[in-house]
């Protein structure tokens, strides 16, 4: 069929030039919407990743020997903050929580220095009786069986080896000792309601319940879960002179590979 003089047809299939007119045109509607995903999707990991270190898991390394051979000097654990309840809580209803046991490992709050974590296996819950004879633990007038503890010196000290006896140690190094009155039943220390006595696995070098007193219950945010990496002590990894506080392990997550105690790598601890 012939065309009208001074048409042409052009077909969808054929380019059309677009005039080069200096305007910088808006992007499709479909990048638009590409873009608002991916920002959502940000948004979405950035709340999840808030919410699991504000409410399920967080890193630390330990620093010192107190709970060798349990946990060393290097290891970078994670904790999990959901396992014990807190009696308070408004969450205890709704997340998998459990009451806390004897033998049972916890990272809490130092009760001298809140604001310093500590890691530490709980000896006495509210109510028992607790001294130590010979370095060996009895709660409630039987000895408790004790795989993990190691004890790092030969010597034998009053008060650390047959608590609470020993007096002599009772000075400003030793908060707990001028209030020992106050918790002893005889020649046993009687843990109060709401608080619990905890000590280390390596018992002679661990700075514990017997010196700083009792971990109240809302000090205690979790437990240790897993052993996520572990460095020999090499320069800053080994941490020497530290004390017993547990530091963010940001703060030192540099270790050397040659370093890492490959066998330690993801190991649960109990």
């Amino acid at each position: 069929m012939n065309q009208p003089d001074g048409i042409e047809v052009t077909h969808a299939s054929r380019d059309v030039p677009v005039p080069d007119d200096g305007i910088t045109h808006d992007p499709p509607a479909r990048e638009q919407h590409s873009s608002a995903f991916r920002a959502q999707s940000l948004l979405s990991i950035a709340v999840i990743v808030l919410f699991v270190i504000t409410f399920v898991v967080q890193a630390f390394r330990v620093p010192s020997e107190s709970m060798q051979n349990t946990l060393l000097i290097g290891d970078f654990l994670l904790a999990d903050k959901l396992h014990f309840a807190d009696d308070d809580g408004a969450w205890d209803h709704v997340l998998p929580y459990r009451a806390i046991h004897r033998g049972d490992i916890v990272v809490f709050r130092y009760p001298l220095e809140p604001s310093t974590y500590f890691v530490k296996r709980v000896i006495g819950l509210p109510g028992d009786r607790i001294h130590l004879k010979n370095k060996a633990v009895f709660v409630n007038g039987t000895q408790l069986k004790e795989p993990y503890v190691v004890h790092a010196l030969r010597d034998t000290v009053m008060y650390r080896d047959n608590f609470p006896q020993g007096s002599e140690y009772a000075n400003a190094a030793c908060p707990l000792c001028n209030e020992l009155p106050r918790f002893m039943s005889g020649r046993e220390l009687v843990v109060p309601a709401g608080r619990y006595f905890v000590m280390g696995d390596n018992r002679d070098r661990s700075s514990d319940s017997r010196y700083w007193g009792f971990v109240p219950r809302r000090n205690i945010v979790g437990r240790p879960l897993v052993i996520y990496l572990s460095v020999r002590s090499a320069g800053e990894a080994s941490c020497t002179g530290c004390d017993d506080k547990l530091y963010p392990s940001g703060q030192v997550l540099a270790p050397l590979l040659q370093l890492a105690r490959w066998e330690r790598m993801f190991r649960l601890v109990r």
